[in-house]
């Protein structure tokens, strides 16, 4: 186990607890102000250490979010990384314009950013102990599946209590298993889980049951509760015990409840290496703790549904209306000004007509079908229904006009410096079965950009259902935002309300998530409300805050985006060839890929036999960090339309971007196509361009292809035993251009 932290008050405290438990750590960092050597450098570090099975983390602070979240996210893939995040509560926060700025809390994006890298994060210093002795001493757990055996009822609903509360799932015992129980348990036992074997029972029921249960497949993880009883020693049950929980191949977990009676009991189990907790609470919570890491690793490996519908923003026409509002000095866009950049990422809004006058709004009204909305712009407002600045269902002109006219007087009382200009017209939207959702965007000091989903209307910071998450977003990411709000149980559906077109919500949010990746001047957004029913989604009103842009592109990102701009297309023999990044969304295309690979051909890439791919392997090869790691593919459309992989290269950077380490394979049915060339030559120009200093790489002696492909894009070839080769390519250096990735 690897500890770091920034306090060196946390940093002795753990260290006495650690002795006095028998503990010792493979690391033990502490990071003080963090001056030179920061988060992500330890945990890159960490991450690649052979001798570090598990990574603690006290963090008080974060400094350089993209290093940080790529290197959390590296090493969350090969082995857990627990967090513990001081500083929940901001008190006295920067007064922020929107309500998506009101809603998202410092906490909620570092719980999001946490949670995107795969770290599991704790509550207390007391849950951050248990998972230092839940990591050293358990096993991984296989699956969800609890049983819970204990000598007394009290316990087992207690545990059963805390095990529901914190999402986990209690296994069900099939008719067989309770035969089998009932065959040597006395009668009245509980015949249910949890197994509840009284406290008259002998030592050999405990261990009876416990060998029983561990038989069973349909049970995951076992955690054994037991109190002092006058029939048996608690020392005599933990010897009996001990052996059979050390050779379990499956997570067992105990609490032995009391102190004095059963403290030898609790130290045989702490000298043989199992994990044994206090109370009930206790041994459910670091149960969980495993339970959601085992969750955080399967979503990491989680094979993202296609985009059911492309679209393509028009970037240019949305960036046209901030710069000129820029231009202006304007800091906020206005309604229609924030709905034509909405229009532009095809994300649907009401039509907005803008008025200068009462008579004027009362004029377009006329031009469009009643009834209609009427509404104040001014640049000093936020939020126009506080002050009695909307207007809505007004069926004629008169009305519009009477509408507009006591707009301007409310606002010469209650807002007397605000700026007027103007009024926007809109028609009422008619739909009934609607719900009012937020969609919207802010910006984190630490993190940059954040997505927020949740309830909208005028009442949403009083609700207060809403969830964040970081950009860029897949379908995969916009499902689990939403599912973690409130308000996604009623769009399901209820009663005679239909559910909402789940998918048009989710593509909104991808939209958002695409806008402010492109479009850094916008700093806080919001859709609200945002209509969704089983008709898609409409955005009645939106606002923008914009700041001129000091950093192009996506560097404002804690996550870099899929880099669409090194898509390119070439031709081989006479046929069109994309070659693009690697997407999560080409996991299936790329399992087929390499079924079709020949025996030899996975030998000389891989250096052993491998017969099948398993899902976690595949999803590893194309859910890949963008900021340390690349892979081009080469794609065509096959018979049916659909794209077919025909070769691959990758290379992962070292954490400082000096070297890349390359690997590439090519269909055997296309070697000698010149594909392999492309492919290399395509990976060279991005290294170059990322300011690397060399590619290195090895292959078998036998690969001859590889290594006169190697010779030809200047590899220097050296031996580095007797059945493989050295590659190296030195990188002259070079400017970065536009044209040094594609």
């Amino acid at each position: 186990i690897a500890f770091i932290t920034q306090s060196g008050a946390m940093a002795t405290a753990v260290l006495d607890w650690a002795t006095a438990h028998g503990l010792g750590f493979s690391n033990f960092v502490s990071l003080g102000n963090s001056a030179d050597v920061d988060f992500g450098d330890v945990i890159d570090f960490l991450g690649s250490d052979p001798y570090t099975r598990s990574i603690l983390l006290y963090i008080e602070s974060i400094t350089g979010a993209r290093k940080f979240m790529s290197a959390a996210r590296a090493a969350a893939r090969n082995k857990p990384v627990i967090a513990i995040k001081a500083g929940r509560v901001t008190e006295g926060a920067q007064a922020v314009m929107s309500h998506t700025g009101a809603l998202a809390g410092a906490d909620d994006v570092v719980e999001a950013a946490l949670e995107r890298a795969g770290i599991l994060r704790v509550e207390t210093i007391e849950d951050l102990f248990d998972a230092v002795e839940t990591l050293a001493r358990a096993r991984p757990v296989l699956g969800e599946r609890v049983a819970i055996v204990t000598s007394g009822g009290g316990p087992g609903v207690m545990a059963t209590d805390r095990l529901i509360r914190s999402g986990g799932c209690l296994a069900t015992l099939s008719d067989d298993m309770l035969a089998r129980l009932d065959s040597f348990l006395l009668p009245n036992w509980s015949r249910r889980n949890p197994v509840d074997i009284l406290e008259d029972a002998p030592a050999d029921h405990y261990v009876r049951t416990l060998q029983t249960l561990l038989d069973d497949p349909d049970i995951d993880a076992i955690l054994f509760i037991h109190a002092p009883t006058a029939i048996v020693p608690s020392r005599t049950i933990a010897q009996a015990l001990a052996p059979v929980a050390k050779a379990a191949r499956r997570t067992v977990l105990t609490c032995w409840l009391g102190r004095t009676g059963v403290a030898e009991a609790r130290q045989l189990f702490s000298d043989a290496g199992l994990p044994t907790y206090d109370t009930p609470e206790d041994a459910v919570g670091a149960l969980m703790q495993l339970v959601n890491y085992r969750r955080n690793q399967e979503l990491l490996i989680e094979t993202p549904p296609s985009v059911p519908v492309e679209f393509t923003p028009n970037v240019v026409a949305a960036r046209a209306v901030i710069d000129a509002a820029l231009a202006a000095g304007q800091t906020v866009l206005t309604e229609p000004e924030s709905k034509a950049v909405l229009a532009a990422y095809e994300i649907p809004t009401v039509e907005t007509r803008v008025a200068a006058t009462p008579d004027e709004c009362a004029q377009l009204a006329q031009a469009m079908s009643f009834p209609v909305v009427v509404k104040i712009l001014s640049p000093d407002i936020t939020h126009k229904s506080n002050v009695g600045g909307v207007a809505l269902d007004l069926d004629t002109p008169e009305e519009v006009r009477a509408a507009a006219v006591g707009m301007l007087k409310r606002l010469k009382k209650r807002r007397p410096q605000a700026r007027v200009s103007g009024f926007s017209v809109q028609q009422m939207a008619r739909r009934p079965d609607a719900h009012e959702l937020i969609v919207g965007a802010t910006t984190d000091p630490v993190f940059g950009p954040v997505i927020l989903f949740g309830q909208g209307g005028i009442a949403v910071e009083i609700i207060h259902d809403r969830a964040v998450s970081l950009p860029p977003l897949n379908l995969k990411l916009a499902r689990e935002l939403v599912n973690r709000t409130r308000v996604s149980r009623l769009l399901a559906g209820y009663s005679h309300r239909p559910p909402a077109d789940m998918t048009a919500i989710y593509l909104t949010l991808m939209k958002v998530a695409q806008l402010v990746t492109d479009l850094p001047e916008v700093v806080e957004l919001d859709i609200n409300p945002l209509f969704a029913d089983n008709q898609g989604v409409l955005a009645l009103d939106a606002r923008m805050r914009i700041v001129p842009a000091w950093r192009p592109g996506a560097v404002h990102l804690a996550i870099r985006p899929y880099p669409q701009e090194l898509e390119e297309t070439i031709i081989i023999r006479g046929q069109p060839v994309r070659l693009r990044p690697i997407r999560p969304e080409d996991e299936p295309q790329h399992q087929a890929f390499l079924s079709h690979l020949t025996e030899e051909d996975i030998q000389l890439r891989f250096f052993v036999s491998i017969r099948e791919f398993a899902h976690s392997d595949v999803a590893r090869f194309t859910q890949i960090d963008y900021d340390r790691a690349m892979a081009f593919i080469a794609t065509r459309p096959d018979d049916s339309g659909q794209p077919e992989t025909l070769g691959v290269v990758r290379s992962i950077a070292d954490p400082d971007n000096h070297q890349a380490e390359f690997a590439m394979i090519v269909r055997s049915d296309l070697k000698g196509m010149g594909l392999g060339r492309a492919l290399l030559d395509k990976m060279i120009r991005y290294c170059r361009h990322r300011g690397m200093r060399e590619i290195i790489g090895e292959t078998m002696r036998v690969n001859t292809p590889m290594i006169r492909l190697a010779r030809k894009c200047g590899f220097e070839v050296s031996s580095a035993d007797d059945e493989t080769v050295f590659l190296r390519l030195d990188l002259k250096p070079a400017r970065p251009d536009s044209s040094a990735g594609g």
